[in-house]
């Protein structure tokens, strides 16, 4: 089933290239994070061109709950030092937001954003408090969800907004190729079938890079698999709702629809997926008419902040975004600015913060890499053509996902979500 954004847009067709050309920028893939970049530098004066392999916003952007703001959890009173800079990055994210959407007709809406939790209200005034050290007005506050809870963060005028109204908004008069696979990087040239595009700087905006070579991004993260069902004829929230865990659910309205997100679990393991929500759905609203169902998967990195910068200490001119961690509305945006700002030689005060370089010395990096050594010897027909895990089967959705590094394919082998570039033969 389509996501409710599909279901309410008619997209733009980009062609496909289909000569060599030549560049300054090349930016391979086609989500909010990298025409968000093909704007921000065309903006800036930049010679750019933005390829995707199917088309533009047809993987995660049309799949997300699209909050923007700059509460992702609770993560202010685990940032320490770094805590100033993500904050100003994200502030500087929601004010673009803003002031591109006055021009586009995207129904975007301010509205306050909670972060609840059900039983650990010590927690939330924790956060409360690095809020405040920062400078952000936030409050402890009850909710008015159907349920009981320890109450929820509170901060006000953040904002929602329709993502796939708004990117082909800003997308329409951008040098984008559709339908144009990259399948090897060499020597700042990229090759597609048919020809090849020279660059002086290439920027990954896959999603999950796809250079194994250089990053060890297999190891810095890991992909985790969430749910939403878009239902008419429940109460509407006022607001925007999610909980502090990762198990927990999220809320948000869309014209007269409520936005129910949960179910979540790592990419390719056991999870409540919609099951979960159904049954939510049955105990708390009743009378409610399931009317979209659609799924996503997130990057998440060892310490809940994205990668954005260079591909790896080696690679000079080849440059990286990924690891949005659930939030990739604010991120996306400050992953532009932060890359743009590097490529015109500008200093950019929080590209440290978000550096691909920064110490990987967190716990979660044992845990993926057990996860990864684990898919590689178990014993199991269908293997991820990426790094040769075994692939687990989705009764949910039907599909071959890998819990290693979250690639998935349909029941016939062909590829739904990367890292893997080629479909799997053989299923």
């Amino acid at each position: 089933m389509k996501s409710i954004w599909q279901d309410s847009i008619d997209k733009t067709t980009f062609g496909s290239l289909r000569e060599s050309v030549s560049t300054d920028v090349l930016i391979i893939g086609g989500g909010i994070a990298g025409i968000l970049c093909a704007y921000k530098l065309r903006q800036s004066g930049i010679d750019c061109i933005l390829v995707e392999a199917d088309r533009i916003c047809g993987g995660i952007s049309e799949n997300t709950t699209a909050k923007i703001t700059l509460q992702h959890g609770l993560i202010y009173n685990k940032l320490g030092r770094a805590a100033d800079k993500y904050l100003m990055a994200q502030r500087e994210a929601m004010d673009d937001y803003e002031r591109l959407c006055s021009n586009i007709d995207c129904d975007y809406e301010k509205r306050n954003s909670f972060v609840y939790s059900l039983n650990d209200r010590k927690k939330l005034e924790r956060e409360v408090s690095a809020l405040r050290s920062l400078g952000v007005d936030a409050e402890l506050t009850d909710t008015d969800l159907p349920f009981e809870t320890a109450g929820a963060v509170c901060v006000k005028d953040q904002a929602q907004f329709h993502p796939l109204k708004f990117l082909y908004g800003i997308a329409r008069d951008l040098p984008i190729y559709e339908s144009t696979k990259i399948v090897g990087i060499k020597s700042g040239r990229a090759h597609f079938n048919g020809g090849s595009i020279s660059a002086r700087r290439i920027i990954i905006a896959t999603h999950f890079p796809i250079i194994n070579k250089h990053g060890a991004y297999f190891l810095k993260m890991y992909q985790h698999r969430s749910y939403v069902l878009a239902l008419r004829g429940a109460p509407l929230v006022d607001g925007m709702y999610v909980d502090e865990s990762d198990a927990g659910m999220s809320f948000r309205t869309y014209g007269e629809h409520l936005l129910l997100g949960g179910g979540g679990h790592r990419t390719g393991k056991d999870g409540g997926s919609y099951h979960e929500l159904e049954h939510f759905v049955a105990r708390y609203y009743p009378g409610a008419t399931i009317t979209h169902r659609f799924a996503t998967q997130d990057c998440m990195t060892l310490d809940s902040v994205p990668y954005v910068g260079m591909y790896s200490k080696s690679t000079e001119n080849l440059f990286v975004v990924t690891g949005f961690n659930k939030w990739g509305m604010t991120s996306s945006m400050l992953s532009a600015n932060i890359l743009t700002d590097m490529l015109i030689g500008r200093k950019n005060s929080y590209a440290d913060v978000f550096s691909p370089q920064r110490s990987i010395l967190h716990p979660q990096l044992a845990v993926n890499a057990a996860e990864s050594f684990l898919g590689l010897v178990t014993p199991t027909a269908p293997r991820c053509p990426h790094l040769g895990c075994a692939l687990k089967y989705n009764r949910a959705e039907h599909s071959w996902d890998c819990p290693c590094h979250g690639s998935r394919f349909t029941s016939s082998g062909q590829l739904i979500n990367g890292p893997a570039t080629d479909d799997k033969k053989g299923i």
